[in-house]
């Protein structure tokens, strides 16, 4: 890597690249979020203009690593759906009654479209209020949350 990055007093990052330039505000950005999430990641400025790509998260140096997953998280709120406990209806919309890994919640599924096919038996369910849910592996899941998922697939 021929670039330092650090946080600032304000928490946010701070690109050093191989010139002795600093860039502030620099934001992480995968290129492929869904289908190859630690391949292929920008270190964009707040002018929206790339200043350093990265091939592959996992070679990058431990410190670099976990600073560029800090800001990932906070930007990538995706809960994972665990369980479904009930739906209100088989047809759309609907409410969903879930556990997740951030604990029980409700959704509304506006559309069955609103449900995304991802490689490996993943799928992304976007909600009505906009939120982003995951179901990690869709073959894994209990009986009756599988049961309840086909209905909408």
């Amino acid at each position: 890597m021929n670039f330092q990055l650090h946080r600032n007093a304000f928490g946010r990052l701070v690109l050093t690249d191989a010139q002795g330039t600093t860039h502030e505000g620099v934001t992480p950005v995968r290129a492929f979020p869904l289908a190859a999430p630690l391949e292929g990641l920008s270190l964009v400025g707040p002018d929206g203009h790339e200043l350093a790509w990265i091939d592959r998260l996992e070679q990058a140096p431990q410190e670099l690593r976990e600073l560029i997953e800090q800001d990932l998280a906070v930007r990538e709120f995706t809960p994972c759906i665990e369980r479904i406990h009930a739906v209100s209806s088989f047809s759309t919309p609907c409410t969903w009654h879930v556990l997740t890994d951030r604990g029980d919640m409700s959704f509304v599924l506006k559309a069955e479209e609103d449900i995304r096919r991802l490689p490996g038996g993943a799928l992304l369910i976007a909600s009505g209020e906009g939120l982003q849910l995951k179901v990690a592996d869709r073959f894994g899941m209990d009986r009756a949350s599988r049961k309840l998922l086909e209905r909408f697939l």
